[in-house]
């Protein structure tokens, strides 16, 4: 081993061990920002090393330079490009055939799973459940399919042909992307021998693995039941008001109305949800606090799986430079409500209707934000749509819940104006 290939082991233990102690530093609020910084560096530190390295030895190509950012499309095709040069020569050890044959099964699900996710985010895939008639047994055809050509490549057949047969895409489950894409980069690094895609691999599949059955036990729910289910939620389309039907239980409120009562309330709790996510209405939150601040005891109430990602709120809310002081978790929060002249409902829906508190439907047991304890309930959401149990929220049909029909960006902003009228600054 010379002495460059000494300075990039070096760089890449240097890197791993940095995501390891950014990892730790983001287990809280008010360390995460330094454990981005830190674990950004570390990356900086290993890409540096990597191109070191095939400058080095020679081996960078055209070829090399394809979508290295895209996760676990780009690990599978390391894991492709490693098995295509071994394929035909001397034979491929057992090791790196089933490393390979689980990069090329997992990286195009995350692949396309991400995908479908910035669709969702950015609004052009529509945000109701990902289903269609058959989907169950197109998912085990698929399955039997990739089982079926790994056990034929496992068998010592080196056939690139099966190779592609065995990555057909397959649905996915998006609370998984993040494990799934640590799985596959780990996978690749086994493929390549390369240690730093190990370790940083098993970091993120590890914590992804460790997310997904928080935001399961969050959602009183079974990860296999998550994963067989569709995912998404029914709150998309136009805005508009009351579902036929439901116009006799359901308060619709203005702008002002809900303005009114925030400017008179003392105390409000601020209950951000998937609709402020998807709407990248943060910013219009954390003004909307300020201004509120002025005159009333203001704070957010996190629930585990808001934004339905745990910890996604926080990040989105820190993104807008809310203070960390007013972030409550769920269990600081609730004993709050019963004292809160106003809880001001943005987006969420499952994760506040109290039928969760009853026996007998698809949220029974889910732990909880108890809006219905505040004195007034805002409400502002695009319509009356399901969230992702599928099932009507009871809180909107509470009488004093008050329902502002809007997108939640725009909804915010009209309040906020509204309430700068009603208390000058």
């Amino acid at each position: 081993m010379n002495a460059v290939s000494i300075a990039v082991a070096l760089a890449y233990l240097l890197a791993a061990a940095g995501f390891v102690v950014a990892l730790h530093l983001m287990n809280s609020p008010a360390t995460a920002r330094r454990g981005s910084r830190l674990s950004w560096l570390g990356m900086i530190v290993a890409v540096a090393a990597a191109l070191v390295s095939v400058i080095h030895d020679e081996t960078i190509t055209t070829a090399g330079w394809i979508f290295n950012a895209v996760g676990g499309g780009a690990a599978a095709l390391v894991a492709a490009g490693g098995f295509v040069r071994l394929a035909g020569g001397a034979g491929i050890s057992t090791q790196v055939m089933i490393a390979t044959v689980l990069d090329i099964i997992i990286g195009p699900v995350t692949f396309s799973g991400s995908l479908i996710a910035a669709g969702k985010l950015q609004g052009w895939v529509s945000s109701r459940p990902v289903v269609f008639p058959g989907a169950r047994l197109v998912t085990a055809a698929l399955a039997v399919i990739g089982v079926g050509a790994s056990c034929y490549l496992l068998a010592g057949h080196d056939s690139i042909p099966v190779l592609i047969l065995g990555g057909a895409d397959m649905p996915v489950v998006i609370a998984l992307l993040n494990s799934f894409t640590g799985i596959a980069v780990a996978i690749a690094g086994f493929v390549i021998d390369n240690g730093a895609l190990i370790i940083g691999g098993a970091l993120v599949g590890a914590s992804g693995g460790i997310l997904t059955l928080l935001m399961a036990r969050a959602m009183n729910r079974s990860v296999l039941g998550v994963m067989m289910g569709g995912f998404g939620t029914g709150d998309s389309g136009p805005v508009g008001g009351p579902a036929a039907g439901a116009g006799d239980s359901v308060r619709s409120i203005s702008a002002e109305d809900a303005a009114i009562q925030l400017a008179y309330a003392s105390k409000v709790v601020i209950v951000p949800g998937y609709g402020l996510a998807a709407a990248q209405a943060q910013h219009e939150a954390a003004e909307l606090a300020a201004v509120l601040r002025a005159h009333a005891t203001v704070f957010f109430a996190i629930h585990p799986v808001a934004g339905r990602m745990p910890g996604h709120m926080n990040v989105l809310l820190a993104e807008a430079n809310v203070p960390y002081e007013d972030l409550k978790e769920m269990d600081a929060a609730n004993p709050e409500f019963p004292t809160a002249d106003v809880a001001l409902v943005v987006g969420a829906n499952d994760v506040t209707n109290p039928a969760a508190r009853r026996p007998g439907n698809p949220v029974s047991g889910m732990p909880i934000l108890n809006v219905d304890q505040a004195r007034n309930v805002i409400v502002i959401k695009r319509s009356m749509g399901h969230g992702y149990a599928g099932i009507d929220n009871e809180l909107y049909t509470d009488p004093k819940t008050g329902m502002f029909f809007s997108d939640a960006k725009a909804g915010l902003a009209e309040i906020t104006a509204a309430v700068k009228v009603l208390v000058p600054s």
